[in-house]
Parts: structure tokens; C-alpha cells; sequence
């Protein structure tokens, strides 16, 4: 069977589940790609667009899979929500499929066979999520406040519950759609409600004028905090009942798997005897401290000064921190025994892994910590003069389909 004469609607065996969530399997020769089927479902699938691949909508499941589920949250398939991609797999099978995606990105991108361990569970499946950001529109007087469905990004529907966010977090947003009076006159705002700790931060982006924020603050009890960026604009706090610092600096959204994520880079670190360590991309420095609690010497690269200015603070004399771009920033810091990269989903700008590999003396490991198994592979692959020596998939976000990689890197011999 040919491309050119691919029926519009075949009976596919789903084989696995892609990067992205999707299931794969192969019909006529090519790769198809179907959201919400699980491996070993037997689906009929209508073909929707064919190039090097094709893509498909589920039309109905003919065998189900051992491995799927009934999705609790009604959203998921009521409104096709798009927040999360495997609510229809079990647990089991999710950490399955996410060590999956990252040995084959491995294998596929950086052409390395890597065998890699079980993916960590998260000890919370659901009510994981700290924070929950929404898109909100306005027709007339209503407000729609909510998610995208997967297979239509631009449309909008009203959440009612997100069950993998705190409850505290949804509390909060129930409260802002009762103050929505007083939001500010636009079509178009996004919103977000972050808790650390016992702090909730809520954060509007959007609009130029908003005469009427001192009524929707009082209106929001449970918020800390209220920060608004209007249009084209940063972040500013403009109401609080007490200081909230680094209310719109970047945090983990499931605490509990981002500190044993930090607890395992700092024992990878730490068994390398390093005095000197880079933490490159270091947020507000956790890790940084850990590791300078240890004795050693921290160097830190972090662009966003609100969260660099929280990391100094932390750091005892000995280590420092430096502001800006990690490219423009990481010779400067060098040399050092370990280097830590934690890149954005985009992963290490071309100029980082030019400098790491071009190294005379190179540092005993690189630690990486990866968002996205492609820029992970990519990256590796830009790497050569460095062997794997040991990987961990930590699973941050159930019911999706990110998943976080811990790789250590030491010199090839």
C-alpha cells in the first residue's frame, strides 16, 4: 500500500506511546500517530493528514488494551482536554512508556543504546500540581476561564475541577471566577495560581488599565498575593497581606518529586569528590545550597535576577553567583570538577556544548537535567567526547506525558 492510496479510515495496532503522548503504530508502510490510544489497543483511526507520517483521530477502540483505563476527570474526555495526554493508560504503563521515550530519543537522535532504569514514580498520581494556569476569555460579561482542548488550541472551555492540581490551587480559581466583576476590561487575560509553602500567589497577565484590583483582591481571600503584568509588560506585586518574595519566579510543580530529584543530583554530584561545581540554569538554588552545605564551592548561572538575587543569598563565601545567559557565561565560570546544566525545554544553547567539549581539562561529569527527551538527545549527540555512565527518569508529571531525566556524563576513555 502506497501513501497516494491510504484509505481514510484503517484498523491500526497501536505498538507504543510517543513523545508527546501519542500512540504509534503502522499501517501501509508508514508511522501513524493517534492521541488517547494505548499500546496494544486495536483502534479503527481516521487518517486526518499524511507526509513523512500520518496523524489520526481515535473513531472508536476494536480490542482495548490490557493497559487502558476509565480517565477520571470528566474534562478529559467531555472537552478532549488537552492538560494532560495519558489519564487513559494506567499508572504502571505510564512509567512504562516515559522510560520508553527517553531510551528511544536516545537510540533515534543521539545513537546511543542506553539501557534505561525503571522511571520513578511520583508519590502523588493526582492533586499533585502546585500551580494551575488558565486562559480567560471574555464575550460580553462572561468570562470563560480554562484549558485548551488538545485537538483545537484555540478554543476554550470552562474547567470545573483539574484533578491533578491541589485542591487549594482549584479553591482559589473558583474564587477568582466569582470576582470576575472586577477583572479588568479585556477579551484576553491569563491567570495563574501558584502555592509555596503556605503562600498563594495569584498572577493576571493581560490588559493596560485595572482601576477595579483592590475590590478583586479583597474578593479573593485565599490569595497571599496579587501580581499583574499588563500587556507587554513584566510582573509586579501590587497587593499582598504579607511579602511575598519570587512570586513569579520558576518553581517545581510537584515538590515532593523535585526534591528527590535534588536529593539524587546532589548524591551523583557528591560521589564524583568534586571542590568545585558549576550550577548552570540554578533557579533560586536549592541545589546549589545543598551542595555548598557540603563544603564545595558553587558557581551559579541564572539569568532571571529576582531568583539569582534569592540564590546569592544563599550561597556562603567561597561560592558566587553570576547573572545572565548560561552561553555568554559558562567560560567565565569554568574550570570546575562537575558542571550541573538543568536547560530549559529548548535545552543548552549550541555555544554550551561547544565550550564543554572543546575543554583540554574537562570536568569529571556533567549532570544533566533534562524536561524534554529530544533537546536531551540532541545535546548528548553534540557531545561525543563524553560517554553516558548513568541515567534516572523521574516521573514529575502523572497523567502526562513529560517526564524529567537525570544523565551523568564523564569523559569517553
Amino acid at each position: 500500500m502506497t501513501v497516494a492510496t491510504l484509505p481514510d479510515v484503517v484498523d491500526l495496532e497501536v505498538q507504543s506511546i510517543a513523545a508527546g503522548g501519542d500512540g504509534v503504530g503502522r499501517t501501509g508502510g508508514l508511522v501513524v500517530f493517534v492521541p488517547r490510544t494505548a499500546a496494544g489497543d486495536v483502534a479503527r483511526v481516521r487518517i486526518e493528514s499524511v507526509k513523512r507520517f500520518a496523524r489520526g483521530r481515535l473513531e472508536s477502540i476494536l480490542r482495548p488494551s490490557a493497559e487502558r483505563v476509565e480517565p477520571p476527570c470528566p474534562h478529559y474526555a467531555a472537552d478532549s482536554c488537552g492538560g494532560c495526554q495519558l489519564q487513559h493508560i494506567g499508572y504502571a504503563a505510564q512509567l512504562d512508556a516515559k522510560r520508553g521515550i527517553v531510551r528511544d530519543a536516545l537510540a533515534r537522535i543521539a545513537k546511543r543504546v542506553v539501557d534505561v532504569p525503571s522511571t520513578r514514580a511520583s508519590q502523588r498520581e493526582w492533586r499533585y500540581r502546585n500551580k494551575l494556569t488558565l486562559a480567560m476569555r471574555r464575550e460580553g460579561t462572561h468570562w470563560t476561564m480554562g484549558l485548551h482542548p488538545y485537538d483545537d488550541p484555540v478554543a476554550v472551555f470552562q474547567l470545573d475541577d483539574c484533578p491533578i492540581t491541589d485542591e487549594r490551587v482549584v479553591a482559589v480559581w473558583r474564587e477568582i471566577m466569582n470576582a470576575a466583576q472586577y477583572l479588568p476590561v479585556a477579551t484576553e487575560l491569563r491567570g495563574t495560581v501558584r502555592m509555596t509553602g503556605d503562600d498563594i500567589v495569584v498572577v493576571l497577565r493581560g490588559a493596560t488599565v485595572w482601576s477595579t484590583w483592590a475590590q478583586f483582591f479583597a474578593s479573593v481571600p485565599s490569595a497571599t498575593a496579587l501580581w499583574w503584568a499588563p500587556a507587554h509588560q513584566g510582573a509586579r506585586s501590587i497587593a499582598g497581606r504579607k511579602h511575598t518574595p519570587t512570586g513569579t519566579s520558576f518553581g517545581q510543580v510537584n515538590e515532593l518529586v523535585a526534591e528527590e530529584l535534588r536529593r539524587f543530583v546532589v548524591e551523583r554530584v557528591s560521589s564524583h569528590a568534586p571542590s568545585r561545581v558549576i550550577d548552570a540554569y540554578a533557579g533560586t538554588g536549592e541545589t546549589a545550597a545543598a551542595l555548598s552545605s557540603l563544603g564545595i564551592h558553587v558557581t551559579t548561572i541564572e539569568v532571571d535576577r529576582e531568583a539569582a538575587g534569592f540564590c546569592a543569598a544563599r550561597l556562603p563565601a567561597g561560592s558566587r553567583s553570576l547573572v545572565g545567559r548560561v552561553e555568554n557565561l559558562i567560560t567565565r565560570a569554568l574550570p570546575a570538577d562537575v558542571v550541573i546544566v538543568n536547560p530549559p525545554r529548548a535545552g543548552l544553547d549550541a555555544r554550551v556544548t561547544s565550550v564543554l567539549e572543546e575543554q583540554s581539562i574537562k570536568p569529571r561529569s556533567i549532570v544533566y537535567i533534562s524536561c524534554d527527551p529530544a533537546t536531551l538527545a540532541r545535546d548528548l549527540s553534540r557531545l561525543p567526547s563524553y560517554r553516558v555512565t548513568s541515567i534516572q527518569t523521574f516521573d514529575m508529571f502523572p497523567q502526562t506525558a513529560h517526564v524529567e531525566t537525570v544523565c551523568e556524563l564523564i569523559p569517553a576513555a
